[in-house]
């Protein structure tokens, strides 16, 4: 959007590529070695870096929770949400949770008054606006039917990538639950690599969306599907940028539009919360052990105030200590 505003569409296109390839091509290789030389590293690092995701989940869910679920119904929504999608685990439970948490928002919810603040600048006509929207939805609702006249492994990818960039509000720890109903179920990757490269993710620079390139490059130990990957998962927040703003001030005073995002926003935390438990948790802490260094991670990251790669690699390291020791 910044690059949007400054130079147009290349100036978008270029403000992505800068904030977003040096943590797509680190994962892509961390990928490549663990599929390739995955043999050569202790278990006990990957499964560090799994529990360390516990304590980046957790703090990712206290944290929203403080801002999006600021009252009893909100509270209420992020409860019902997590046991609805613990109950039923697939990615349409999660759609059918968004819209209806947006319909009870709707209904319940009545925002503020919006503060005064300056136009943004606007360098897309409302024209063009609408056809990027309808372009994205054609994509939503088009790419599951192709995929199921054309069966094809790339375009199975670049409709599941699609759908889980179209469907994330309120921050990127949103795409775990939403990844992993889409490629684990599938069998493309295995919720240990899951975790361990979405822990991995974390010791990066860039938003954590490019832990798609990282899935792409493992489904089958190939770099051109992690750019594949990386590149469905944005495409959504690129239409919806570009089509969005053109009416981001009619949007932005909606109050309607800001009371379904109550809802929805307080969905996600549920979300996320059902995702720490499921597979976040089942699938990192088996031990004592396994439970302390997750704590140790929390504090790390939530008060002590470390930085997250450092975490990252003293969770790793401190992993294949423990399995070392037996």
């Amino acid at each position: 959007a910044l690059g949007l505003s400054r130079a147009g569409y290349t100036g978008a296109v270029a403000a992505w590529a800068g904030f977003t390839l040096p943590s797509a091509l680190a994962l892509i290789l961390f990928a490549l070695g663990i599929t390739r030389y995955g043999q050569a590293i202790p278990a006990g690092v990957l499964h560090g870096l799994q529990v360390v995701a516990v304590a980046v989940v957790a703090q990712a869910v206290w944290g929203m929770a403080r801002t999006l679920c600021t009252d009893a119904p909100r509270i209420a929504v992020m409860a019902a949400a997590t046991c609805f999608v613990l109950v039923v685990a697939s990615a349409w439970a999660q759609v059918a949770v968004l819209f209806s948490a947006a319909l009870v928002g709707l209904l319940l919810f009545k925002p503020g008054q919006c503060p005064v603040h300056e136009p943004l600048p606007m360098t897309i006509s409302h024209r063009a606006g609408l056809l990027w929207l309808t372009l994205f939805l054609v994509l939503l609702a088009g790419l599951p039917l192709l995929n199921n006249l054309f069966a094809s492994q790339t375009l199975a990818l670049v409709d599941a990538f699609y759908r889980a960039g179209s469907l994330v509000f309120g921050g990127g720890h949103v795409v775990l639950p939403l990844l992993q109903a889409e490629v684990v179920p599938a069998g493309w990757v295995s919720n240990e690599s899951f975790l361990a490269g979405y822990g991995a993710a974390q010791a990066v620079p860039g938003p954590l969306f490019s832990f798609a390139a990282f899935l792409g490059a493992s489904i089958s130990s190939s770099w051109l599907n992690g750019l594949i990957c990386l590149l469905a998962i944005f495409a959504p927040a690129f239409l919806l940028v570009m089509g969005a703003l053109p009416f981001w001030e009619l949007l932005r005073r909606s109050p309607r539009t800001q009371a379904a995002l109550a809802g929805i926003n307080a969905a996600v935390v549920g979300l996320l919360l059902a995702a720490l438990y499921q597979p976040v948790w089942t699938s990192a802490i088996f031990r004592a052990q396994d439970f302390a260094l997750a704590l140790i991670a929390l504090l790390a990251l939530m008060f002590w105030k470390l930085p997250p790669w450092l975490v990252v690699a003293s969770g790793a390291m401190a992993g294949g200590m423990l399995q070392w020791l037996g």
